[in-house]
């Protein structure tokens, strides 16, 4: 008979705060050099993570989880490290719908399902906690990898965009968007 035992994801999602994360958030970003480099900057602005905090903290409805790894896998009491973000905001740009800011990785961490299973974890989550029945995104159109990530979790393109500017630069975001109802999948729970 084959062992039926469930294997523990290897990564957990915790709700930041400003007090307790800023220092390990702001890690996380500078572990991401890529991605504040396709925004013309060559890493992160310093104090970006307690900026990014604050705001989420001051906006109805918005949340940033951070992604916990373990540090022993299958003891959870052994602690875990800080290796990435969930930037979402709940009911917007409407109702029963959630806007993706971010998933965000560490690059050592990249490649590994890091990202797929944060989502896996946040999903049913949102389908059964908070009452959503549609996630939305929006991609910069020149973010190829992160444009193939949310294709492979689902999500398809709206044919809508808008041009947004980032510091000094225009950008064009277009947006994507997966129905949650039925299939959440995925480990059920709190976070």
């Amino acid at each position: 008979m084959a062992d039926k035992r469930i294997t523990p994801s290897p990564i957990s999602l915790l709700p930041l705060s400003l007090e307790h994360h800023a220092a390990a958030l702001q890690q996380v970003y500078r572990a991401t050099p890529g991605y504040w480099q396709m925004y013309g900057l060559p890493s992160s602005p310093a104090g970006q993570a307690e900026h990014d905090l604050r705001e989420a903290a001051e906006m109805p409805d918005r949340y940033l989880l951070g992604i916990v790894r373990r540090l022993v896998a299958d003891d959870p009491q052994a602690g875990g490290e800080l290796i990435g973000l969930v930037d979402f905001r709940l009911h917007w740009p409407r109702p029963k719908t959630v806007y993706l800011g971010m998933i965000m990785v560490a690059e050592p961490y990249q490649r590994q399902g890091i990202g797929t299973q944060a989502w896996l974890l946040l999903r049913p989550w949102l389908v059964e906690t908070a009452h959503m029945s549609r996630a939305r995104v929006g991609v910069a159109q020149f973010n190829i990898p992160a444009l193939k990530f949310f294709q492979s979790l689902g999500f398809t393109l709206t044919g809508e965009s808008n041009r947004i500017r980032s510091g000094t630069k225009w950008v064009r975001l277009l947006y994507m968007e997966q129905a949650l109802e039925e299939e959440s999948g995925g480990e059920s729970g709190g976070l």
